[in-house]
């Protein structure tokens, strides 16, 4: 058994003692330098820790133990038993010397610069970072990205970000925890980008709650965050951006969703060429008799050109503009006493008044799905009564219930038509701009129709013509992960309509090359730094076979027969671009306090631990690994009294690809071992490299998940870097 202190050398001119590490085992000893220094006053010889008089004194004492732990755990908890001087050494002096050259702040962490032209990105709904890391890895005929700022509303992946992207890469980025839709996210986000122009935004927010207006079932705090995403597009009016999604959106309501994030795309426009558009319908009123309706389209169609302040005061003009029509019209249709008591005028005339007042209404809804969600309310008796109250404040529940009071006036024929255009404008109000140029078509004659499709390309600023569906496996990510882009490509710049893939159907990367070199570790094992494997020893007969699985690649993907390294080489050795040969050694921090004292954690290997698993549950494992399938193991597992609630396992097959990695770590199998994956693991089926370490927490359970994004979350929640990369690429090699 080995006996692990700590001991101080002889002052320096400055008073300032190193701290060594003395292991004594067989009568042998080994003296290591920390690289720290002391004041002898400031340290506890018993206790073996800086004393609270040491300013620096949480920092050491966390690098201290971590040190000490690691040193117990390579002597007294390793399978291997005899270690030579050497040996034991070079162990902990990899420790050692990340922990020194973190220390040597700025001048290691300066980026090599580059000759060429840097274009900008903004991450946004930014998770762990996988557009992110996709970004900076890029680079075409000496074009890269810069990174400005990062968004998202969870700490733990700002955490994440902060120390990969400021500390350990040195960039300058900054990262935005705040909600999307909140009133003053488009200004912070403007004060971060701190007045530069920004080339490209990327992001992937939620759509599964996206639905189409007035109808929606549900409200949480995800609803209609495309909307605000596209806020963001109108104002930053970047060269290119993209949306990513899950496959559902395509046919959900039978496309519809699809057809209208479209229309969305569509009405986002170039406040230059408005005036054209309404210099146009203003023509149209020479040779039509919609003069009212016109109007208002003219009306709706300026609102687009400013600013938010603006915006709602055109809006606020626009409905009373329609309201003063219909006082024009009551006395026409109901006498005083009537207009005074009906309740049918009532409501038109306070649905006017809601309609007016939409922005504080929206503020309300926002508050108070906010604490919907934060009290809970789903799948209970609370959940209707909040959904139909949240309804009626929709601009388009309430012009229904405008409509259905006309209706039941029964108007007489000669003030129909008022009655129908003020219902029209009223509806022009809540179209989108592609809706209301489909609109003005009505209006146009054949030549005028002509002239119109003109105006509309030149005000349209994004060209998109469908959404594209990438599978992950088609660039070199070991994951069969199907996802859809909307890619807006602003109206000066090379369209691009979908990214090539990498690699064909015979070169995807298999599950075994990308986690061959990580089988290690046990059940409730961690393992701080890599270990070698013996493909021959643990195969067997089948050794060859699992050998030929490894393929020498490119960084993308692409098998290649010189300078190439397998994808588990890549992901040790990084596929960052030559900016960052400077970059620190990776560290693990739990919590952004841990952080500001410089509790940092300086492994070789980040993020691979294996869960606690009880007996039943790993002999569970190995029947359904044995079978190859959850299913068919059922009748096996019912013998046993081993039968699982849990609607599924995948089990891992070690020359294909991982099925979609999602947030649970405990739906995989890994392929030679009966155990769930770690979060390297994932990372690796992610195509994260191993210096891109998760932090924080790594997983949570119950109601905490809706708060809280822990690594495994993190990971599973990602776009694959290598995808985003290829999206990266393909934008440098179009982008003007």
């Amino acid at each position: 058994m080995a006996t692990i202190n700590y001991y101080l050398d002889k002052a320096d001119k400055k008073g300032l003692s190193p701290i060594h590490l003395r292991i004594n085992c067989n009568g042998k000893q080994i003296k290591i330098s920390t690289g720290e220094k002391i004041a002898s006053i400031d340290f506890d010889k018993e206790t073996q820790q800086a004393r609270e008089s040491c300013a620096k004194h949480i920092e050491i004492n966390h690098y201290l133990s971590y040190l000490k732990h690691r040193a117990d755990e390579l002597l007294n908890k390793s399978y291997k038993k005899t270690y030579s001087n050497r040996e034991i050494k070079g162990n902990l002096n990899d420790y050692v010397n990340a922990y020194k050259e973190d220390h040597n702040v700025n001048i290691l962490r300066e980026q090599i610069s580059l000759y060429g032209k840097a274009f900008t990105f903004v991450d946004l709904f930014a998770g762990a970072g996988g557009f992110s890391e996709g970004f900076i890895q890029a680079e075409h005929n000496n074009k890269f990205f810069d990174f400005l700022v990062a968004n998202d509303i969870n700490e733990n992946c700002e955490l994440t970000h902060v120390v990969r992207y400021n500390h350990q890469l040195g960039l300058d980025a900054e990262f935005l925890c705040q909600d999307i839709t909140e009133p003053d996210f488009l200004d912070n986000l403007l004060s971060k980008i701190k007045g530069r122009k920004v080339d490209v935004v990327c992001g992937g927010p939620p759509c599964q709650s996206f639905s189409l207006a007035g109808k929606r079932k549900k409200f949480d705090k995800k609803d209609d965050l495309f909307s605000h995403y596209l806020e963001v597009i109108k104002v930053l009016q970047p060269k290119y951006f993209v949306m990513e999604n899950v496959k559902g959106i395509l046919t959900k309501e039978r496309g519809k969703i699809k057809e209208l994030i479209l229309k969305e795309i569509n009405s986002i426009v170039d406040i230059k060429e408005i005036p054209k558009l309404t210099d146009f319908i203003r023509g149209l009123k020479k040779t039509n008799t919609e003069e009212f309706l016109l109007d208002c389209l003219i009306k709706r169609v300026e609102i687009e050109q400013y600013s938010e302040i603006q915006a709602e005061q055109a809006k606020e003009f626009f409905i009373k503009t329609v309201e003063a029509k219909f006082r024009k019209l009551t006395p026409e249709i109901v006498d005083y006493k009537t207009s005074k008591t009906d309740q049918r005028i009532s409501t038109i005339r306070h649905g006017f008044n809601l309609l007016v007042r939409n922005k504080e209404w929206e503020k309300l809804k926002r508050d108070i799905i906010r604490e919907k969600d934060f009290c809970n309310i789903d799948n209970d008796y609370f959940v209707e009564s909040f959904t139909s109250f949240l309804t009626e404040l929709d601009a388009n529940e309430i012009i229904l219930k405008i409509e259905e009071a006309f209706k039941q006036l029964k108007v007489s024929t000669v003030h129909k038509k008022t009655c129908n255009d003020i219902l029209t404008a009223l509806k022009i109000y809540t179209l989108n701009i592609d809706d209301c140029l489909d609109l003005t078509k009505d209006f146009c004659d054949k030549k005028q129709k002509v002239e119109l499709e003109n105006i509309i390309c030149g005000i349209r600023l994004y060209k998109i013509e469908a959404p594209f569906v990438a599978n992950s496996s088609n660039y070199g990510v070991p994951q069969n992960r199907e996802r859809v882009l909307f890619i807006g490509c602003r109206k000066d710049q090379n369209f691009i309509s979908k990214i090539p893939a990498t690699v064909n159907e015979e070169e995807k990367v298999s599950v075994f090359e990308a986690l061959y070199d990580l089988d290690f570790i046990g059940n409730d094992d961690e393992a701080h730094r890599y270990e070698s494997i013996d493909i021959f020893k643990q195969y067997n007969g089948s050794a060859k076979k699992m050998e030929g699985l490894l393929i020498n690649r490119n960084i993308d993907g692409k098998p290649t027969s010189t300078n190439g390294k397998s994808f588990s080489d890549w992901s040790k050795d990084g596929r960052l671009n030559g900016r960052f040969k400077n970059a620190s050694k990776p560290f693990y921090v739990k919590s952004a306090e841990a952080l500001r004292n410089g509790e940092k954690v300086f492994d070789i290997l980040h993020n691979h631990k294996t869960s606690k698993q009880n007996d039943d549950v790993i002999k569970r494992l190995d029947i359904i690994l044995k079978e190859g399938d959850y299913k068919k193991a059922q009748t096996k597992l019912n013998k046993c009294g081993l039968s699982s609630n849990k609607r599924n396992y995948n089990v891992l097959k070690p020359e294909k690809q991982s099925p979609t990695v999602m947030t649970i770590a405990d739906d995989y199998i890994h392929y030679n071992s009966p155990r769930a994956l770690t979060v390297r693991e994932m990372a690796r089926l992610q195509s994260f490299d191993d210096s891109f370490v998760f932090q924080g927490k790594r997983s949570t359970g119950g109601n905490k998940r809706k708060t809280e994004v822990p690594q495994f979350t993190l990971v599973g929640n990602a776009v694959p870097p290598l995808l985003a990369r290829a999206i990266a690429t393909e934008i440098l090699k179009n982008i003007k």
